[in-house]
């Protein structure tokens, strides 16, 4: 891999790259927010960025902190309520894109950001749900943007909190979920896509100079990896200068 960027770096201009002009996005705080406001920065300047705090197109001059950092309300559109969030944009089909990340992550692109280990008696307690079962369930799509590790990538979630495909294909017409779900998952190794038939994720590209007994290593399941793998385009000199500035902002 070459010196010039991080594997951060890959994962982070890959995802932005997802986002295009006239997407309405509501985004997570963490890598999410990172990836969609580089992509604001560079080719999508018209995507419409949406806080769970009820910002609505935000600008922020630099990363924000939290859902609650003041720099999202001060360069919004608009801020409205948090229920008119949910019920106005999300839950009436307004949002095209949810853009998530993970504590962990299982081979249905099921989400856990609530607990490692038991429920009753937990090893870790997370940061927890926030709107992201909501935006799981409701946005048109779902981008998930985490790191590709064994202690991440498992077999079945500890705790569910999001619902990806659930146990497979069917599950989220039968939960009466609108939305697609996670169309594509990035990670520091390079992308997944759900199988369109059973929804289990597979690899589909590698980012430079990884391989893939390096993504199966990684994997905390039988990894299904696509008969032609594609690598991904590394970052251009533009895109590392804009993610620069923002880091340093």
């Amino acid at each position: 891999m070459s010196d010039s960027w991080s594997a951060d770096d890959l994962m982070i201009v890959n995802a932005a790259r997802q986002l295009c002009d006239e997407t309405v996005c509501f985004v997570g705080i963490g890598l999410p927010s990172t990836a969609a406001n580089l992509a604001r920065r560079t080719h999508a300047t018209q995507c419409t960025l949406i806080y769970e705090s009820g910002c609505i197109g935000s600008k922020p001059t630099r990363l924000p902190l939290s859902i609650g950092d003041g720099d999202l309300a001060d360069t919004a559109d608009s801020v409205v309520s948090v229920p008119e969030i949910f019920a106005y944009w999300l839950q009436a089909g307004r949002v095209d894109v949810g853009f998530l990340g993970a504590a962990q992550l299982d081979r249905f692109g099921n989400i856990n950001s609530t607990v490692i280990g038991p429920y009753e008696q937990p090893q870790t307690r997370l940061p927890g749900a926030g709107g992201a079962p909501e935006i799981a369930a409701s946005a048109g799509e779902v981008i998930v943007i985490v790191r590709q590790g064994p202690r991440t990538f498992v077999e079945r979630c500890d705790f569910r909190t999001s619902v990806g495909f659930g146990d497979g294909a069917g599950d989220r017409a039968r939960l009466g979920l609108r939305g697609q779900g996670p169309q594509i998952v990035i990670t520091d190794l390079g992308i997944l896509r759900p199988d369109p038939a059973t929804g289990e994720l597979v690899q589909t590209a590698l980012h430079p100079g990884v391989t893939v007994e390096q993504a199966i290593a990684a994997t905390g399941w039988p990894l299904r990896v696509a008969d032609a793998v594609a690598v991904t385009d590394p970052p251009t000199s533009s895109e590392l200068a804009a993610l620069a500035a923002l880091r340093a902002a």
